[in-house]
């Protein structure tokens, strides 16, 4: 049984950092998306970054580019979410993902983290 846990989350006042981990278990990765996503209160979910699992390859969403970094740690099957420069506008409960390479549709999702930026 595929799981995904996130952790991490917490109230950073703006300007902090943050870093969320996804453990992943039940299953090898290899040929799978790694994806982060967010929800704030009011508006629907949406992508912030991914990354290959066998590449590393990585892409995010304009809003977060050059203040968050997702990477991965093979040994521990775990996934990163490196957030720097936090604003308000980030707060927001952050999901981990996964789906296969070339399927779009996610096909795990993590229980979220909240994570809660103060001005």
């Amino acid at each position: 049984q595929v799981q995904l846990v996130e952790s991490g989350g917490g109230l950073v006042q703006a300007g902090g950092s943050l870093r969320l981990s996804c453990a992943a278990s039940g299953r090898t990765f290899s040929n799978y998306v790694m994806g982060w996503f967010r929800q704030a209160p009011g508006k629907e979910r949406e992508f912030v970054a991914h990354l290959t699992w066998d590449y590393g390859n990585t892409d995010y969403a304009r809003s977060v580019k050059g203040r968050f970094t997702i990477s991965r740690d093979n040994a521990k099957n775990t996934v990163y979410l490196q957030m720097t420069s936090l604003k308000p506008e980030d707060t927001a409960v952050y999901y981990c993902a996964a789906r296969r390479s070339g399927i779009f549709t996610y096909d795990y999702w993590g229980q979220g983290t909240q994570v809660t930026v103060s001005s």
